[in-house]
């Protein structure tokens, strides 16, 4: 895939190590480990990914990253990093392509959201390169108080769960399940949407859906819900936007 220009952002492949290490340094920044220039956060899957930054086009500054890794069908959802936390043993019978995003972050004090568009526009490319139909993977929250975001819980549970069909069901030690939590519907559901991570809320506006209950993560100190989004349920209007972005 060639490097993507849009406006003052510039996206292209860590396909060196060092681009690798540039993103997982940016990781480790932006998911509270600290600011230690020599601190990175790395694991497993990182091999098996395809990694991908957004970076400021004046000045180089490396804004956001990401790593998507493309399954064949769901037969491969077991080699996913979601699956670590989630039964996933539903999915294992979607039959078309599909593919997980992971580590997505932004570099903290950075909130235009140009930047989220870019990225956004990367992965329509490669959704329409590769055929994909659905993607997937763990939306979280900050920090691993659930009480701190009933409100936008509580609209997952109202409108966004996933269809029975391919809801995980619970696999971590750890779960809040707030999908069994009694309570009314948030009284102002465009604070509830406010409190949702940007990346979350996008996925939402495509018609994607949540697991029913949210994983708490001590490891990265996330609160966290499987996401999916079925590419044939994403409404026109959005991919034409998404694919004019994309060109």
């Amino acid at each position: 895939m060639p490097s993507l220009n849009l406006s003052r952002y510039s996206v292209r492949v860590a396909d060196t190590a060092l681009a690798l290490r540039a993103a997982q340094s940016l990781r480790y920044i932006a998911f509270a480990r600290g600011n230690d220039p020599e601190g990175y956060d790395s694991d497993q899957f990182d091999g098996i990914c395809r990694h991908y930054l957004v970076e400021e086009t004046e000045t180089g500054t490396l804004l956001c990253c990401f790593r998507l890794l493309p399954l064949s069908s769901g037969a491969e959802i077991a080699r996913s990093y979601s699956a670590q936390f989630y039964d996933l043993s539903a999915l294992t019978a979607y039959p078309g392509p599909m593919a997980e995003i992971g580590r997505f972050c932004i570099r903290p004090g950075f909130c235009d959201p140009d930047i989220l568009r870019v990225a956004w526009a990367v992965m329509t490319r490669f959704v329409d390169e590769n055929g994909i139909e659905m993607l997937f993977g763990c939306s979280s929250f900050p920090g691993t108080d659930a009480t701190a975001y009933l409100d936008a819980l509580a609209l997952l549970k109202e409108r966004h769960l996933g269809p029975c069909q391919w809801r995980p069901k619970i696999k971590a030690q750890q779960v809040f399940r707030f999908a069994q939590e009694p309570g009314q519907s948030p009284c102002d559901a465009r604070q509830a949407m406010l409190r949702m991570p940007p990346l979350l809320r996008t996925y939402l506006m495509m018609g994607g859906w949540v697991s029913d209950h949210a994983v708490v993560d001590r490891q990265l100190d996330t609160l966290h819900v499987f996401t999916g989004v079925e590419i044939n349920a994403i409404p026109q209007a959005r991919k034409r936007l998404l694919r004019a972005a994309a060109r």
